[in-house]
């Protein structure tokens, strides 16, 4: 599937467990190896855990599974927690 990058920009992004983790702001290019680095996500999903005061978070795009009418990015407890993994916690 191909796709222009100006179509990421404002599109949602989820982890695989369904949990919104916010909305594409940029994309960052590697221009040598013509290929996406990573997106930079805003508008943070507050109850994903910790953000240490950033208001936005770069996403590797290797962790990127599916790119549709939104975006789904692998799940990293460490770093998307839901409320069902901090009430075990």
């Amino acid at each position: 599937m191909k796709t222009q990058v100006t179509e990421l920009f404002g599109m949602n992004v989820y982890t695989d467990k369904a949990i919104y983790v916010g909305d594409v702001d940029d994309v960052l290019l590697d221009i040598d190896g013509k290929k996406i680095e990573s997106i930079a996500v805003g508008n943070l999903n507050p109850e994903i855990g910790d953000t240490k005061g950033h208001r936005g978070y770069l996403i590797p795009f290797r962790i990127i599974k599916e790119i549709g009418d939104i975006i789904i990015v692998r799940h990293i407890s460490a770093a998307f927690r839901s409320k069902k993994e901090e009430t075990r916690s």
